[in-house]
């Protein structure tokens, strides 16, 4: 590991995540093994089956795991030594946004962010609603999270993080319990960010505009490249699975 006063982030560095030889063993099961990669683009997605290690790997991105051996560099800086800074610059969106809030109103929810950058009580209830505006969603301020429609959770979710203005914006399936009108709009929204985005989804389609995607099996990197080869590939494969399938248990 590089000397302690070496550990800065720099935004303005071209690979804003580099893996070298990261391998992550959870549960006693090697989950991740020897991944290298170094990620520029502005728009990365993730495709592979349950358990393949695809969110394990982004997890990496933003200190929830630590390599158990080689590396991770999030902006020029090793996540083992600059854990607790991670997610001022890399927000994480989990799949199911219960998970993720923590507060029970909405504009509590967004003032929380503000107040880890520094804002004081007042201050950050005004930039919330100030915020909440801006994105559109003054109407829900004062509403109870819990009783929010699941796209509008989620979207409050993506605020809550965008609000603290990160670098990186990483999603865990964000859309798989959405409707189709849902999922669409938190498509638009995130088409609009100027934040890099790192996604992993089963639906092929989202990665429409995308730069590159990293398809992962048992823990590897089986292909990465341009979606235009890797999502043919990696459609092939599926098709070759199903129809090899002899037992509906496989499911």
């Amino acid at each position: 590991m590089r000397r302690d006063e070496e550990q800065r982030f720099d935004p303005a560095l071209a690979d804003f995540a580099v893996f070298e030889g990261a391998g992550l063993t959870l549960g006693g099961r090697e989950v991740l093994k020897d991944i290298s990669l170094s990620l520029s683009e502005r728009r990365i997605g993730i495709v592979g089956l349950n358990g393949s290690g695809k969110s394990s790997l982004v997890r990496l991105l933003n200190g929830l795991h630590l390599p158990g051996c080689g590396s991770v560099r999030i902006f020029g800086a090793e996540t083992a030594a600059v854990r607790a800074q991670l997610p001022r610059h890399v927000g994480f969106v989990f799949q199911n946004p219960d998970h993720q809030a923590i507060f029970p109103t909405v504009e509590e929810e967004i003032a929380f962010g503000l107040t880890q950058l520094g804002a004081d009580k007042q201050a950050a209830r005004e930039g919330a609603a100030d915020f909440l505006k801006r994105h559109h969603c003054q109407p829900l301020a004062k509403k109870p999270f819990a009783e929010l429609s699941e796209g509008q959770k989620q979207l409050i979710c993506i605020l809550a993080v965008l609000v603290m203005q990160p670098e990186l914006l990483v999603l865990d399936e964000p859309m798989a319990s959405l409707d189709g009108l849902a999922a669409r709009r938190i498509q638009q929204k995130l088409k609009s960010l100027d934040q890099k985005i790192v996604l992993i989804s089963h639906d092929l389609q989202v990665f429409d505009g995308f730069d590159r995607v990293i398809w992962l099996e048992d823990g590897r990197v089986r292909m990465d490249g341009v979606p235009g080869d890797v999502l043919p590939a990696y459609v092939t494969d599926l098709d070759r699975r199903a129809g090899a399938a002899t037992d509906e248990v496989d499911l």
